[in-house]
């Protein structure tokens, strides 16, 4: 076997759709693997999201809602999906207004990460925002969730009670972390 990753490509033989939901579709690919054999990949395809990381003083700002894969709840930072092609900036504007009831003046990017490459091509762009102000908030039909803020302690204590376990909310406190630190994000 050639030691060139980029040698390592799949090329698609044919694609089957699977599903398509609100939030997801997903399919499943048959693929040339680069030693001549074929394998299948399941695919989860989903359109991105957006989420803010947010201090109001000295706390971040969280939002706790039950989730149902992992049958608990979860403190997690305002996030939610692009809709369509929709700029993931403008998505963090919005989802972060209508989760929280604040506006931000600015949202600068931290960073841009897959959340699961290995099945699923969900791309997260994770932004901070500054300059907040009150905004009016504006729930989904079917979304529940409590709003609240946290100290960098406490947000330490959740990761190690996994009452924040999610990878866009650990990163986010990370990021908080290197701001602590240095003053930038």
């Amino acid at each position: 076997m050639n030691k060139r990753p980029e040698l390592w490509q799949e090329e698609t033989i044919s694609s089957k759709p699977i599903y398509e939901g609100q939030v997801i579709t997903l399919q499943v690919d048959t693929v040339r693997l680069p030693d001549g054999g074929t394998a299948t990949r399941e695919i989860v395809r989903h359109p991105g999201a957006a989420a803010v990381v947010a201090l109001l003083g000295d706390k971040l700002i969280v939002v706790e809602q039950y989730r149902k894969p992992m049958e608990k709840f979860q403190v997690e930072i305002p996030a939610g999906k692009l809709d369509g092609n929709e700029d993931p900036r403008t998505a963090a504007f919005r989802e972060f207004e209508e989760e929280t009831g604040f506006k931000a003046a600015d949202m600068k990017l931290i960073s841009a990460f897959y959340t699961s490459p290995g099945f699923a091509d969900e791309k997260l762009y994770l932004y901070w925002a500054e300059g907040l102000t009150k905004g009016q908030m504006s729930l989904d039909e079917e979304e529940f969730l409590a709003v609240s803020t946290i100290s960098f302690e406490e947000a330490q204590q959740y990761i190690r009670e996994e009452r924040i376990s999610d990878a866009k909310t650990m990163m986010a406190v990370y990021a908080w972390q290197r701001y602590r630190m240095t003053g930038e994000i």
